[in-house]
């Protein structure tokens, strides 16, 4: 059991249970459910219905991550989801920021999110560390491959890329228990190289910090099977038991009902699996 501590007094027990991060992409053109929640009253219902389903955490984004998207200013992206984290504060939910950006994290937290969720893993704005420092948020630091040259092992590529980003947490004042680690599927990853972080993922346990995943209705699942939406979650939830059987604690999904039933089902196994390897 490790306890992932938060911002405003909160914390995570992580170990014994999968833990369910529901997607809010409070956007117009998310590749897959943009436009859908990108109303202020639309993200909230949403939020509350993926609680009430199983999701400990929400997580809250105002700009599309997805490939070739246009990018937005902060501004547009505060506007977007400032007044659903605030609304979703004020209901005692537990909150995390989809952004990179350092002046976004910090108005997010004030306005109640507890975990700065951060694509680029403090490497684009190496500001948003000491935003999270400052504040006791929660942190996710994500591998990409984007817009840099990758070692050719994909293994090699996230100790390369992570311990960067663990080298700009430690010197912000950030304490290990506040972080947690995201091998980033998807992003600048081919389907091949998706696989072998997917068949080599025990390895990422020996840096140390608890492991959350993103394969939800990503291009790797659509890539098996194929577009509609219910192919694309059956895909999801195989990947999240699989994931969790070798190790991931954390999964950010869109369909939480699915994956809430599929891994209480690994969570039985992996207990079992702990007491008779």
């Amino acid at each position: 059991m490790r306890r992932w501590q938060l911002a405003h007094g909160r914390h995570l027990d992580l170990g014994d249970k999968s833990i369910l991060m529901g997607i809010l992409n409070v956007t117009p053109d998310s590749f897959s459910d943009g436009g859908e929640f990108d109303r202020p009253e639309q993200a909230i219902a949403k939020a509350k219905k993926m609680m009430e389903e199983g999701a400990a955490i929400i997580d809250v984004g105002g700009e599309s991550t997805r490939p070739n998207a246009t990018p937005v200013s902060p501004q547009e992206e505060q506007k977007r989801i400032l007044p659903v984290i605030e609304a979703l504060a004020g209901e005692g939910f537990l909150i995390s920021v989809d952004t990179y950006r350092a002046e976004t994290a910090r108005l997010a937290v004030a306005a109640g999110a507890h975990i700065v969720n951060d694509v680029h893993g403090l490497q684009r704005e190496p500001d948003i560390a000491k935003v999270a420092a400052d504040t006791g948020a929660g942190l996710v630091i994500m591998h990409t491959g984007r817009d840099r040259e990758k070692l050719p092992d994909v293994i090699e590529d996230q100790f390369f890329f992570l311990r960067r980003s663990l080298e700009i947490a430690a010197a912000a004042g950030i304490r290990d228990d506040r972080i947690v680690l995201d091998p980033g599927f998807g992003f600048a990853k081919d389907y091949e190289e998706n696989l072998q972080v997917m068949a080599r993922f025990g390895e990422l346990k020996t840096l140390g910090f608890p492991l959350l995943v993103g394969t939800s209705r990503k291009r790797m699942i659509r890539h098996v099977a194929g577009a509609d939406r219910l192919a694309q979650d059956t895909g999801t939830v195989a990947t999240s038991v699989i994931l969790r059987m070798k190790g991931a604690l954390i999964f950010r999904v869109h369909n939480v009902p699915m994956n809430r039933d599929a891994l209480a089902f690994a969570d039985a196994m992996v207990e079992r699996a702990a007491f008779h390897p």
